[in-house]
């Protein structure tokens, strides 16, 4: 399993304080006024704002703060926001993609290249991992939704580029270009995903060891935990044994 899947669900298995919980309101309601600025605001037709809101509905985030961002966009008093990625390796020489929203460019390089530095880490230049990863659209769904081939036979149909299913659920792969159709098509028959989005996956992974893998964790949560960082991408896996150890 890649290293950002992992890392995914063990931040789910230790659960959120509300301190973390707050701050991921933050960044969802910001994805969902930047996405709702760039095009209509209304999540029927806007395909980004779309996937903005279902990643808030997975969050279990209150309709009225999803209401009041996607407001915010319309009502002139939103900020502008720039989208950065950022590129590098961690501990082990691991690829990192960084996706941020910011609204002070020189304050984030720092802070971000600062964060990598702490790490053992360093910072590159665009493109310099990036071509280790397809840019790809991911549908996700709970294991209980249906059976794999279920779901295989659906995804299959509605132009499906891949999917993945084990015991944390699926995963439907699309080219970016069909995310939106193949969605719809796996929504009207499943109902709404736990995520529909734009990621980066990996093409290879890279085993670490226990040390190393705890070292990029660390690496990973302190990006995180940056107001303006949207998401965190890494081709590493970790053995069961570290996962075992941070998500007991």
């Amino acid at each position: 399993m890649a290293g950002h899947s992992q890392f995914k669900n063990i931040m789910h298995r230790k659960g959120r304080q509300d301190a973390a919980r707050s701050k991921l309101f933050g960044k969802l309601a910001r994805e969902i006024t930047v996405s709702a600025k760039m095009g209509l605001p209304d999540p029927a037709m806007n395909p980004r704002l779309r996937a903005a809101v279902i990643a808030a509905r997975a969050e279990n985030m209150p309709k009225d703060n999803i209401d009041r961002a996607i407001k915010k966009a319309t009502g002139g008093e939103a900020e502008s926001y720039d989208e950065i990625r950022y590129e590098g390796y961690g501990p082990g020489g691991v690829a990192v993609i960084v996706e941020v929203l910011t609204d002070n460019r020189n304050r984030i390089a720092g802070e971000v290249r600062a964060t990598f530095t702490k790490s053992g880490g360093h910072l590159a230049e665009t493109g310099a991992v990036s071509f280790m990863f397809d840019r790809v659209g991911v549908v996700e769904y709970d294991a209980k939704v249906a059976s794999a081939d279920a779901v295989l036979e659906v995804a299959i149909e509605a132009g499906a580029e891949d999917v993945v299913s084990n015991e944390g659920g699926h995963e439907i792969y699309t080219t970016p270009d069909s995310l939106r159709e193949v969605a719809k098509a796996l929504e009207a028959k499943f109902g709404e995903p736990r995520k529909a989005a734009l990621t980066w996956k990996p093409q290879n992974t890279v085993a670490v060891d226990d040390e190393t893998g705890e070292k990029l964790l660390k690496l990973m949560d302190m990006l995180n935990e940056h107001d303006d960082v949207q998401n965190v991408f890494a081709n590493f896996e970790i053995s069961d044994a570290l996962m075992a150890k941070i998500g007991g």
